[in-house]
């Protein structure tokens, strides 16, 4: 540290603890295992410095030694909790939503089902692609989109049989599945797969997948989503493209979600 960052530091800053903490920092998943030598040369510490820092987590249960190597221990997490205990779905969601969306350069979406409707409570937008302007607690029918099929391939058999005898199924483009039967054999083909794929059946020209996010106890909580514009490519290249940076979002999400 400078000598003017050092002169910045306010009366109550506590030079220890920002070395303990530099401590636990210099593990990540490319160095989850580290000598003490290590430790001090990526922290800057001197080696007796460093060896009482991680003696003093080590005996408060943070790290684990076998005698030459240090590494984090799982109570670590304890750190982050109250933070992490705080967050909202939407909240959890949105860093990986970003983090998707740079990478396929598609609009990303998460909602919860609400009856016979889905409604978003995130979204992170690309670009314009429906005619119909989409934000956080806009609502679309179940039946007819990706998201709203794999919430509806998750719930009881008897409520998605209630379901079915009573929803109205409206063509909203010459695409849209309106038999109930065959909508029942799609979303058991969803909740088998585990992602849903709607092609043209919302709006022409729109094609979208959508994964669930499972909550702790293993059950459906939302769907997450990524928008495409048809003139993309085909059906199977957007498949291709875009299926598994969706799958790997949404585990995430969910890694996120077990850690809250």
């Amino acid at each position: 540290m400078s000598a003017s960052e050092e002169a910045a530091r306010s009366p109550e800053f506590v030079r220890s603890l920002e070395r303990g903490l530099a401590v636990i920092r210099a593990f990540d998943a490319e160095h989850p295992q580290l000598t003490l030598s290590e430790v001090a040369r990526r922290t800057g510490l001197t080696r007796a410095a460093t060896r009482r820092f991680l003696l003093t987590l080590v005996e408060l249960g943070y790290v684990h030694t076998d005698g030459r190597l240090f590494s984090l221990r799982a109570r670590i997490l304890e750190l982050g909790y109250a933070y992490l205990s705080g967050l909202s779905l939407p909240e959890v969601a949105q860093r990986h939503m970003e983090a998707l969306v740079a990478q396929v350069h598609e609009s990303c979406s998460v909602s919860v089902l609400d009856g016979g409707e889905v409604v978003y409570v995130a979204r992170v937008p690309t670009k314009r692609i429906m005619t119909v302007g989409i934000s956080v607690g806009t609502r679309f029918p179940a039946y007819a989109t990706s998201m709203g099929r794999v919430l509806l391939a998750a719930q009881p058999a008897d409520w998605l049989d209630g379901y079915l005898a009573k929803a109205e199924l409206r063509p909203l483009t010459r695409r849209t599945v309106t038999d109930p039967a065959k909508l029942r054999t799609i979303l058991t083909k969803v909740a088998a797969q585990g992602y849903a794929i709607v092609d043209q059946e919302l709006e022409e020209g729109l094609r979208s997948l959508a994964a669930p996010i499972h909550g702790e106890n293993g059950s459906v909580i939302a769907a997450v989503n990524v928008s495409a514009h048809a003139t993309r490519g085909s059906f199977e290249m957007i498949r291709r493209d875009l299926l598994p940076p969706l799958l790997a979002a949404a585990k995430r999400i969910e890694e996120d979600i077990r850690a809250v």
